[in-house]
């Protein structure tokens, strides 16, 4: 049988994921995130379906463009199932309370909507196959982008038809890269029907990420040469912990501040859960080395502490969010520092249309910092990557469709997969 897809978010933007499926008397979701900068995002009663008749809602990772919408989703009706992998599960909660937080709900209305949130949502173990409603069968696999982060293969059978095969569906949600510190890479695809492909970058290709930790130590060393500060837009969870590992094995000499109660959380979170790192991480934990903690790092929790650290002198590495400087803590700084010429800001990031931080990657807000792009440090996918993923696929695609990318990048995609 072959489903009903409708893309509700993200189909011809990067941010605001959400794709309703369709199929034997089912009704799911995959995804449904918040949009950012000018990405659209149609409201409920534009939908479709009811959220009420939504039985499953898939999540392919913690990641607020993927998610933050599901406290609206719940209070619009929506009471079925959540699935994804544990590491979401685990990421889940503290991500959308911190999202919650800047909503209209009181602090007694977030803590219950995170009580029903636990209540529904469920991780399931990769690579295992399970069965929904009406013999929909659904995996999941490591896509390699965050800790928890998968992609999912569906399987649709015919109800009228047991000798017609399967009809297989793949949504990629967000693919990392190789060689990403902390995370294992992204696993092969099986064979599909139907690929829904993200495209966030696919119209360029990455700085060689096996050099990237030399290129970020030289523009360190460059950067604090004149005793200035770095500021890094991070996002609070994966990026934030990218960083830590690297700066842990580069040792610049100077104070690291994570300036970000989430960013500092989910550390946390992912110092503790060390049964999802990649080998190269579980091998410098068990010889004395933590990845992802080192002498001259602060945790600056309080916003006291935040307040004083505005009046720092460098040179110093401030990491904070939010990754894109549409609020958070960055804004402050960059508010503070990025007039002065002594000052660098880097970008490890992708900036999506009507942020700040593209207007200031694009030089349309005034700065006397220098600005810096280390497009090594992206935890998307770029073309040629997923061009090799959908290659190692037992056999092409019958359909491909490409989401989570602007124009340019899906259309530099399309010709480079032949589409």
């Amino acid at each position: 049988m072959i489903p009903k897809i409708t893309h509700l978010g993200a189909e011809n933007c990067v941010t605001g994921s959400c794709h309703l499926v369709q199929a034997a008397g089912v009704t799911l979701l995959v995804d449904c995130g918040i949009a950012q900068g000018r990405d659209p995002m149609p409201a409920f009663d534009q939908w479709p379906v009811q959220p009420a008749d939504i039985d499953y809602l898939f999540l392919t990772h913690a990641h607020i463009d993927h998610t933050g919408r599901v406290p609206d989703l719940m209070d619009a009706g929506f009471a079925g199932e959540i699935i994804c992998t544990h590491g979401t599960k685990a990421l889940l909660a503290p991500m959308l309370r911190d999202a919650m937080s800047f909503s209209s709900r009181s602090d007694a209305r977030i803590r219950r909507m995170e009580a029903r949130i636990d209540d529904l949502s469920w991780g399931f173990e990769l690579y295992e196959t399970f069965t929904l409603k009406n013999n929909i069968t659904f995996s999941l696999k490591n896509a390699g982008h965050i800790l928890g982060s998968c992609f999912i293969q569906f399987a649709f059978p015919d109800p009228n038809r047991s000798d017609t095969p399967a009809y297989r569906v793949t949504f990629s949600g967000d693919l990392g890269c190789r060689h990403t510190p902390i995370l294992p890479d992204p696993d092969l695809p099986d064979a599909c029907d139907l690929l829904v492909l993200e495209s966030t970058y696919g119209d360029r290709n990455h700085e060689n990420r096996a050099n990237r930790q030399a290129a970020l130590a030289q523009a360190l060393d460059h950067a604090l040469s004149d005793n200035g500060i770095v500021y890094i837009p991070a996002f609070s969870l994966g990026r934030t912990q990218e960083l830590i590992y690297e700066l842990d094995r580069i040792n610049p000499g100077v104070p690291v501040f994570i300036d970000s109660p989430l960013g500092i959380h989910i550390t946390r979170l992912y110092q503790e859960m060390d049964d999802c790192w990649d080998r190269e991480a579980k091998t410098l934990k068990a010889e004395g080395d933590h990845p992802i903690r080192f002498k001259h790092l602060y945790a600056v929790e309080k916003f006291q502490d935040h307040r004083r650290l505005l009046n720092l002198t460098g040179p110093a590495v401030i990491i904070a969010g939010s990754g894109m400087c549409t609020g958070g803590r960055i804004v402050n700084h960059l508010k503070h520092g990025l007039n002065d010429p002594k000052n660098d800001l880097f970008f490890v990031g992708y900036q999506a249309r009507g942020t700040p931080g593209r207007a200031i990657l694009e030089g349309r807000t005034p700065a006397e910092a220098a600005i810096h792009r280390l497009t090594g440090y992206s935890a998307h996918a770029d073309q040629n990557t997923l061009c090799g993923w959908v290659a190692a696929m037992p056999e092409p695609p019958a359909e491909i469709r490409l989401v989570h990318g602007d124009p340019a990048a899906r259309s530099a995609l399309a010709r480079k997969l032949g589409l």
